[in-house]
């Protein structure tokens, strides 16, 4: 539709708008309009397509999601989980640091966002590490890399995203699944080389924590780890779907916030849905405006000529997931993660499916991907939260950043190049997924 020339007008609109510094959700309705009126199609159609890209019962998730890790966040969750990860890990050299990652684990079960993690365990664990003698940007890094674990660990709201942009045709709950192993391959990953680090670097051992200490600490942070268990196990079950999952999560970190912790009161909750409203604002115009653009590429059939132009360059199944990894690799140091979603995966989707790639695999690959450019420059949304809690220059944590990116490409190849890892857990539960 509109010839040859009309993707470039859609795609390149949309950088122009991008460096010019517009926000990518207004450069995605942009580009969207202005394609429009290149190919002469009613502009009504294109923003038919925004509000009907919000108009899913399923982006509900999302918000009681963000509450109820928001009313954890706020109630002294973070606290809790990082005594609760001491028991296990604070012991060791750099214990410290496995502590953050191992507290990072846990909370990204509950909150299932990156940002939220740093912001929480990092406002409690970088001064406190800096404080044992630990160097700022180590600090930072073990911070900003560990809270990747979020958006992989369910329940994350990028699982929920990405489905969404792959039609609704992907099961949540085995994406959800797919995430558990991954996720732990980073946290185990990162805390090898905080281990190394600390080792070389002569950072302190902790002191272990007493039996009966132990016991209080951990009867502290079940009620709030029950959360997971009731986000996890209800959908894994087949008790909830994910959007009740994500209601009966919210009411119950509500009575563990107010009535159980009682470390939030009633004057603290506008607080926190202020917070929620402007997080799922946020999102929710990003997924109307992606929704206007994904329509307009697929009327100009960029998926299908994308698909087309990657299986001339190989028709290898390994080559193709080399070369999207690369490209996203890239994108993800200029772009935020929920965009990238959106746009990429009815692009690269296709191609996946035309090589034998399990969809569910894919989506586990590109949160990983789009995960390690949340902590890269310039545009690494976690890595600025990190930076503006440790009172480091971005420069600074970014010149010691290099043995974490290579950790974490690590575990992206292995999970990219062995489907077992990400699919194992669901072909438990799910016959029909195979690895």
């Amino acid at each position: 539709m509109g010839g040859a020339f009309a993707p470039v007008v859609l795609l390149g609109s949309l950088f122009a708008l991008l460096i010019l510094g517009m926000p990518i959700a207004y450069a995605l309705g942009v580009a969207a309009l202005v394609s429009a009126i290149y190919v002469g199609l009613p502009l009504e159609a294109v923003l038919l397509k925004v509000s009907d890209g919000v108009d899913d019962f399923a982006l509900l998730a999302i918000p009681f999601f963000v509450f109820a890790g928001a009313l954890m966040a706020e109630g002294g969750m973070a606290r809790r989980l990082v005594a609760f990860a001491n028991i296990f890990v604070g012991f060791l050299r750099g214990g410290l640091a496995m502590v953050n990652i191992l507290s990072s684990m846990f909370f990204g079960g509950i909150s299932g966002s990156a940002v939220a993690d740093t912001s929480s365990i990092g406002s409690i664990m970088i001064p406190m590490m800096k404080k044992q003698g630990y160097e700022d940007h180590f600090a930072v890094n073990v911070t900003i890399t560990s809270a990747t674990q979020g958006i992989i660990i369910p329940p994350s709201h990028n699982a929920i995203i990405y489905t969404y942009a792959a039609g609704g045709t992907i099961s949540i709950a085995q994406l959800f699944m797919a995430g558990i192993v991954p996720g732990i391959m980073i946290g185990l990953a990162l805390m090898i080389l905080a281990f190394v680090v600390a080792t070389k670097r002569n950072y302190p051992k902790g002191e272990p924590v007493a039996i009966r200490d132990a016991a209080r600490i951990t009867w502290e942070a079940i009620a709030g780890l029950f959360t997971v268990v009731i986000i996890v196990g209800g959908i894994i079950g087949g008790i909830f779907t994910p959007t009740e999952s994500a209601a009966v999560a919210v009411v119950w970190a509500f009575l563990v916030t107010m009535f159980i912790y009682r470390d939030m009161g009633w004057r603290d909750l506008p607080r926190a849905l202020h917070g929620v409203i402007r997080t799922v604002a946020m999102v929710m115009i990003v997924i109307g405006f992606a929704a206007s653009f994904g329509y307009m590429m697929t009327l100009m059939q960029v998926p299908a000529k994308t698909t087309a132009f990657l299986l001339q360059l190989s028709d290898d199944k390994y080559v193709i997931l080399m070369l999207i990894n690369i490209m996203l690799l890239v994108l993800g140091t200029f772009m935020d993660m929920a965009p990238l979603l959106l746009i990429c995966t009815p692009i690269l989707l296709p191609v996946v499916l035309a090589v034998g790639v399990d969809p569910v695999h894919f989506g586990i690959i590109m949160m990983l991907n789009l995960g390690i450019g949340l902590v890269t420059p310039p545009v690494g949304t976690v890595l600025f939260v990190g930076c503006a809690i440790g009172k480091v220059s971005i420069e600074k944590v970014s010149r010691h950043l290099w043995p974490f990116w290579f950790v974490m490409i690590a575990v992206l190849l292995l999970v990219t190049y062995f489907p077992v890892f990400a699919l194992y857990l669901p072909s438990l539960r799910y016959p029909g997924v195979s690895y």
